[in-house]
């Protein structure tokens, strides 16, 4: 038996193992992280000698390289005379990146090698792709990639057939991929300075281009939803609400644009009834969503300037391309304050009860949103002495990631751009995530006594 000698007990003991120190972030603030890594490496790939025909400045290639990545699509250099084609390519990638979203691929790749998603990267995937439901993750991450895939390949060979007679093939293809990546992400880029202006009695053009920023900005969930169940009744309760909510809005902003613009001379005057017909569907879809105009934006009336500040505020489907407060939160909203008006305890919505959360959760959207873009055109109506519809149409398509502009996106100062790129860098991912961010909140254990404040 070995005797025990305390003088040389330490020889007997295993050295211990340091435990790592494990990265601990919450997922707002990854997200976060992620697509502002992403603008980075954009920037710079934007700004090498061989991705522009000539040199641009630091701040044209930030400006750019974050309105690709939040997918809105404003621009202070013609996209089609600045940058090569390999610079064109570097843009469609960004786009695509940041339309599908970065964890998108992250999940899909973690799934396609057989891998585990763990339960601190399923609760990102969440926040990413905006899912209640952390078991419908991998299904959705891999439906995202298909559909895209699925409706860019068809709109390419649509768009390529198309411009085949006119550009020749192989400029009518390189045209095809760009403008298809860019439609369905919503991203707005476009290769002439005139936008696609040129086509707006295009009928497969038009058609494409609009068909592929609604389904973007329907939500992928919501495709999901219609390809498996395939019958009205089936469908949930936000794939109905969804789609009702954008039949209406479609119907009556075509209707709105329409006679505010039928008389203007500068858009819709001088075309025919097939073409005021095709242009009021266009620019009444184009505002939530995607930035493409096929009449001159900054022509149109102040009332239309003022709606389609409204359409662009409400924006698409959640975990869609699109921008703004979302349509979802419109609708939570709007049932909300119905709820208030008819003095009803529970918020409805299709013979469902909202949760409580839900209403907070819109309710601080709004408000976030609302605020930056307050605060927004304060700091640029400080800075630039333009007109203030101008201003205020520019930050709230910036905040809302659309990237319809009246022409002053080049004309205000560098602050100014700085300004719009903070904007679309907030809209992209989402202004709550922003504030969560900024202040990450704890939940308090202590419940205070109620009290009673005067409202209205």
């Amino acid at each position: 038996m070995k005797q025990w000698v305390p003088s040389i007990a330490w020889l007997y003991r295993r050295p211990g193992r340091k435990r790592r120190k494990a990265f601990s972030a919450s997922p707002p603030v990854i997200l976060s992280g992620g697509f502002a890594c992403l603008i980075l490496l954009g920037t710079l790939l934007l700004k090498l000698p061989f991705a522009t025909e000539q040199p641009i400045t630091w701040l044209e290639s930030l400006f750019t390289a974050t309105s690709a990545v939040t997918v809105t699509g404003l621009v202070v250099v013609d996209t089609g005379a600045t940058y090569t084609p390999f610079g064109m390519g570097i843009l469609a990638l960004l786009i695509q990146a940041g339309g599908l979203g970065f964890m998108t691929f992250a999940v899909l790749a973690a799934i396609s090698i057989g891998g585990h998603v763990g339960m601190q990267h399923q609760v990102l995937a969440k926040e990413a792709m905006q899912q209640t439901s952390l078991a419908s993750i991998g299904r959705t991450a891999k439906a995202v990639v298909s559909l895209a895939l699925i409706v860019e390949a068809i709109a390419i060979i649509g768009l390529t057939l198309t411009w085949w007679q006119e550009k020749g093939f192989i400029d009518a293809f390189a045209e095809s991929i760009f403008y298809a990546i860019s439609a369905f992400n919503s991203a707005g880029f476009v290769l002439s300075p005139n936008g696609i202006v040129d086509y707006a009695s295009s009928v497969p053009v038009n058609l494409i281009i609009s068909i592929l920023f609604v389904i973007g900005g329907l939500g992928f969930s919501v495709i999901t939803n219609i390809y498996e169940k395939r019958r009205w009744y089936k469908f949930s309760v936000y794939t109905r609400a969804i789609l009702w909510a954008t039949l209406i809005i479609n119907v009556l902003s075509v209707a709105i644009i329409w006679l505010l613009e039928m008389n203007n001379p500068a858009t819709f005057a001088n075309l025919s009834f097939g073409d005021q017909a095709m242009a009021a569907w266009f620019q009444a879809t184009t505002p939530r969503s995607a930035g493409f105009n096929t009449v001159d934006t900054g022509a149109m009336t102040d009332a239309s300037a003022v709606y389609t500040m409204l359409l662009m505020l409400i924006g698409g489907g959640s975990m869609s391309t699109a921008g703004g407060i979302k349509l979802g939160t419109f609708i939570v909203l709007l049932v909300a304050t119905y709820a208030f008006l008819r003095r009803r305890e529970h918020v409805t919505l299709l013979n469902r009860t909202v949760p409580q959360e839900l209403v907070m959760k819109a309710l601080a959207v709004t408000l976030v949103t609302l605020t930056l873009m307050f605060l927004g055109i304060f700091i640029l109506m400080i800075l630039n002495p333009l007109p203030f519809i101008d201003i205020t149409f520019e930050v709230l398509s910036a905040s809302a990631t659309v990237g319809l502009s009246r022409g002053i996106t080049a004309e205000v100062t560098a602050a100014s751009q700085l300004v719009l790129v903070f904007l679309m860098f907030a809209g992209r991912v989402g202004p709550l995530t922003l504030a969560y961010f900024l202040a990450t909140p704890r939940k308090r254990h202590i419940r205070f006594p109620e009290t009673d404040i005067q409202v209205g």
